[in-house]
């Protein structure tokens, strides 16, 4: 195994003197009394007993524990079927902006609370991701549309619908345009079909404000298919990655992401694994997995893609590239690919027709069509035509539309030309929209009918062709939206209701009620048997579009290059709290967007590397400037972006009326975008940067934590580990020296036996990609607080279960590893033997539990944990002490509407008081107890934790380790006892968590001298 030195930032990698102070002073601040509050004083922690003395200021903090009394009102006639305490599932599906995701809704008395995935799709296979699970927050966002309005006063539906009818009755022939975003609903368009044919000329405009349509166009250029195919990664020994981030917001990456995993899954008895080779401007969560991984300018994107179809044997002459160490890598991808003929795949991020031309020519040469794409049965996630909505801008200008039907898209935020296109809607007779809430388009148009939100509405999706998924409604509508299928459906004259109108298609399609009611209940339909994979013939211009590459613009000194975030994505789900504090998974930096350059480029802003670089959250700020356009942003260093690239993410700079969460919060980077003629680009090759002399706060969490240097991380190579699979943990052979049996023998405390069931769980850090599904789907499950970016900046974040990533090897080309740490759930916990009251104590079952009404917060167990995974509510985030005026509100987040979400299972804690990961002791509970009902012993499988169950990767693994039947158990004892390992198991705190080591598919690297080795451990002394 060869010897690394991992490294969670810059500042670690260096190991500063500012990184050295934080790490001896891990509590460096006072506690924040307020100065109006009880204590009008700043006091240090071990002063806290002596300032209060026993007296009645005492007694006033102690009544702090109890929660204000709030009445409930029962039900006078209950709903047959709600029962009080009892969870109610109901199938639904997620469909914005083209990813598809069915789902099962959790509710409680009439509430949805949580979201899991759809265990009966085969194309997610259960799977969901940060945004899925985040999503039943926005259902109640306080900022959503709240009724129909005319010129911005509310009206009711009937007034609205005679003035919308009579202004299409007057339009005198002009032409009637519905844009949307890429709809999924076939039955929906249908609806909007017989609306437009009512009105000639008119048409439906398909915009995607992350566009796909270069793909499309050259799809239907190489193809003659305008589709976009489905992908199988897991069919895929080889892939090949051209900017396509498929593990973090490419296409439908729920599904690549469960399909790329089960290669990625080590059979001890039979080593092997897919190989993944990543060519990018920026460092993306697929890049951050991949086992060869090589940076290049974007305006390059073209030239690596024409190098790898020569080097696979295609017809073209590459131009010459100039970085030998990714002209070598291309080579090496090419020898991989013909390796695996039939079994690999090429995907490309790049929205340029001729780019897509060339990388299917490549997929073409290798035998991709057919294996590993398939034609037969192909994608709708996306259909956006960049063309076409640069036409209707054009048109809108130029007077000869009569009115436009705006649905689910904010053109007039995320159009590369805003401008024109509001410039455009003004010059239009009728403007409606059908958007849930006021964003920067809504507030443009005169009429606004807002939809509802998904949970709330009857719909269905057919994610991939023949492949259905449907919408049920899981709450009543919370105010007075209307679906807009029921709005078109009345001004088309049709007075069919829309449930009724979807309810008759399925019932005629299915035949009969039966048939409709067992696809509510499954939520999905889909063949009986898996249609085969079809090819496609392949006749694409590869000349023409070699031409056009080669004679592209070359870039300038600098290059910007705009991505979007694995949480916020393309900013729809912007003013979602869970999501903008979720912390991204390469930068971990939250609440923003920020310039992402590299170190070399930042010592040319004067900010290369120093004490308090990665310590300080205050960041210098850039002034960027491309195409005409400027912004402000603080800089960002991120190891493993090109030297001459910046990299902005998009989704950000929104409007105030978008919500509190959402506005305000980072810079527009759409005005980057251009318009190639045929595509939306989505990079600039001309950008220059300079510093302001200003700084801004960066809300990371990366360097909260310190392990002093201890090794955190094992991995090894396949190559190696096929070798000598016991070579991974040959440090584990050195616990040996404390006796036979190191958990019995290595220890004064007594050995805690465990008769009944004693839970553990497994981690492997080969498959888990760091998307964060579980960090948001613990929030959502565990009423985990929201603090807002001040305090996160302060090192407050709530999370439970948080994503640690390492870098190891330079900081111009590292490799990254993602690990998932949360509550370790010690047998020997230092935790429980330094509480002064007792408020975190050792069940029968092994879960190291918290009183939350018996803590004082004296932070002592947060101090003495080695995996810092304990977090203190230094403010009362939830409304749950007695004191006024002490709320800490974070975007609404304590709204009565918000605090809906509220799982009523977990009680929310107050000021003061330590949490942390439970297990989801509810969840365990609940499973006992129905087992208990079914009269059986409990099953493995039946109980879940959130984190388990949001993971599409399954890189968690949760069970009874006394049930020689469970997975858990084989796992640690039979299938992976070679790579099986524990964090800071010298400390002998019997963590009841195990990780299984990263292996990755590289050629082995010369192994390091053992006095290397402890040279290394030494710097970290």
């Amino acid at each position: 195994m060869e010897q690394k030195k991992y490294w969670k930032g810059l500042e670690e990698l260096h190991n500063t003197d500012a990184h050295q102070e934080i790490v001896k002073n891990e509590f460096s601040e006072e506690l924040p009394f307020e100065s109006e509050g009880l204590l009008n004083a700043t006091t240090p922690r071990r002063d806290f007993l002596k300032y209060l003395g026993f007296t009645t200021a005492a007694a006033a903090i102690a009544a702090s524990c109890e929660t204000p009394v709030k009445k409930a009102i029962p039900y006078v006639n209950k709903p047959e079927e709600i029962t009080p305490g009892v969870a109610n599932y109901y199938a639904s599906s997620y469909a914005i902006d083209g990813e598809y995701v069915p789902v099962v809704v959790k509710t409680r008395e009439g509430r949805p609370i949580k979201l899991e995935g759809n265990t009966l799709s085969s194309i997610t296979q259960g799977s969901t991701s940060a945004k899925v699970q985040g999503a039943v927050l926005s259902l109640y966002d306080t900022a959503r549309l709240r009724f129909p309005s005319i010129a911005g006063s509310e009206t009711t539906w009937a007034e609205l619908d005679k003035q919308v009818g009579a202004a299409l009755a007057g339009l005198g022939g002009a032409p009637v345009v519905l844009l949307s975003s890429t709809v999924l609903s076939p039955t929906t368009k249908k609806v909007i079909g017989e609306f437009l044919a009512k009105y000639p000329n008119s048409r439906h405009v398909v915009y995607d404000a992350v566009s796909y349509a270069g793909m499309l166009q050259a799809n239907e250029t190489s193809y003659g298919k305008r589709v976009i195919p489905s992908y199988h990664f897991e069919n895929a020994k080889v892939v090949v990655g051209l900017g396509a981030d498929f593990l973090g917001t490419w296409l439908n990456p729920v599904e690549y992401a469960r399909q790329f995993a089960q290669t990625r899954k080590i059979n001890a008895q039979k080593p092997e694994m897919s190989k993944l080779f990543q060519f990018e401007s920026t460092m993306s969560l697929t890049g951050a997995n991949a086992d060869e991984r090589y940076t290049h300018r974007p305006s390059e994107t073209g030239a690596i893609a024409l190098a790898l179809l020569a080097a696979v044997g295609g017809s073209v002459t590459a131009p010459a590239i100039a970085d030998k160490r990714v002209a070598d890598g291309i080579q090496k991808a090419a020898k991989a690919l013909k390796e695996n003929n039939g079994k690999a795949l090429v995907v490309s991020g790049s929205n340029d027709v001729n780019v897509q031309i060339i990388v299917n020519a490549i997929n073409n040469a290798i035998g991709a069509n057919g294996t590993t794409i398939d034609f037969a049965s192909p994608s709708n996630y996306r259909q956006g035509s960049d063309a076409d909505m640069a036409k209707l801008v054009s048109d809108m200008n130029a007077g000869s539309i009569g009115a436009v039907l705006v649905y689910g898209v904010n053109p007039a935020y995320d159009y590369f030309d805003a401008k024109q296109f509001a410039a455009g809607l003004g010059k239009v007779k009728l403007a409606v929209s059908f958007n849930e809430r006021a964003d920067e388009t809504t507030e443009l148009c005169k009429y606004v009918a807002p939809d509802h939100h998904f949970l709330e509405a009857w719909n269905d999706a057919e994610g991939r062709t023949g492949y259905y998924s449907f919408g049920q409604p899981t709450i009543l509508p919370l105010f007075k939206t209307r679906a807009i299928q029921d709005s078109l459906l009345t001004w088309a004259g049709n007075t069919t209701p829309w449930a009724d109108y979807l309810k008759n298609e399925w019932i005629s399609k299915l035949g009969g009620q039966e048939g409709w009611d067992k696809a509510l209940q499954d939520g999905v339909i889909e063949p009986t048997t898996a249609p085969a994979l079809g090819g496609a013939s392949f006749s694409g211009d590869v000349a023409g579009a070699a031409a056009k590459i080669n004679s592209a613009k070359k870039g300038g000194k600098l290059e910007l290059v705009l991505y979007e975030k694995v949480a916020i994505g393309s900013g729809k789900l912007a003013n979602n709290p869970w999501l903008q504090e979720m912390p991204d998974p390469i930068t971990r930096a939250t609440w923003g967007n920020y310039a992402c350059i590299s170190n070399k480029l930042a010592k040319t802003f004067s900010t290369q590397l120093g004490d308090d670089y990665e310590i300080n959250a205050e960041k210098k700020v850039l002034k960027i400037k491309s195409n005409g356009k400027e912004i402000e942003l603080p800089l960002l260093i991120v190891p493993g972006i090109h030297p001459d690239v910046i990299a902005v993410a998009v989704g950000y700079g929104r409007s105030e009326k978008t919500g509190r969460a959402a506005g305000g919060v980072g810079v527009n980077a759409y005005p980057f975008v251009s318009f190639n003629g045929q595509t939306f680009d989505y990079f600039t090759t001309d950008a220059t940067a300079e510093a302001t002399g200003t700084k801004e706060i960066v809300a990371s969490t990366q360097t909260h934590n310190s392990y002093e240097g201890r090794p955190i991380v094992k991995e090894t190579t396949l190559e190696e580990f096929i070798k000598n699979p016991k070579e991974v943990n040959e440090d584990r052979l050195e616990l040996k020296k404390f006796g036979a049996d190191f958990r019995k023998d290595a220890t004064l405390y007594p050995n805690y036996s465990y008769p009944g069931i004693k839970w553990g769980m497994s981690i492997d850090l080969n498959t888990c990609f760091g998307c964060g599904a579980c960090t948001i789907a613990c929030q959502a499950e565990n009423n985990v607080s929201v603090v807002g970016r001040e305090e996160v900046a302060k090192g407050h974040e709530m999370h439970w279960i948080r994503i640690d990533r390492y870098f190891s090897g330079d900081d111009e080309n590292p490799e990254v590893v993602f690990q998932p740490m949360l509550c370790q759930h010690c047998d020997n916990a230092p935790c429980e033997n330094v509480c002064p009251v007792g408020a975190t104590n050792h069940s029968s079952e092994g879960i190291n539990q918290m009183a939350y009404n018996r803590c004082i917060g004296t932070r002592y167990c947060a101090n003495n944990c080695p995996y810092k995974v304990r977090r203190l509510n230094w403010r009362d985030w939830n409304g749950a002490d007695s004191f006024e005026n002490n709320l800490y509100d974070v975007a609404d987040m304590n709204d009565n509407l918000t605090r809906m979400v509220l799982n009523p299972d977990v009680v929310v804690r107050s000021r003061g008081v330590m949490e942390k990961c439970s297990f989801c002791v509810q969840r365990l509970q609940e499973a006992k107890l129905d087992a208990k009902k079914a009269g059986h012993p409990l099953k493995d499988g039946a109980a879940k934790t959130a984190c388990q169950q949001a993971c599409g990767a399954d890189a968690i693994v949760f069970g009874n380790i006394n049930d020689k039947n469970s997975e858990i158990y084989k796992i640690r004892n039979e299938q992976q006892v070679d790579r099986m390992y524990y964090v800071l198991e010298e400390t002998h705190v019997l963590p009841s968590i195990s990780y299984l080591a990263k292996i990755r598919n590289k050629d082995a690297a010369p192994k390091a001298e053992k006095e290397a080795a402890h040279k290394e451990e030494a710097h970290h002394a």
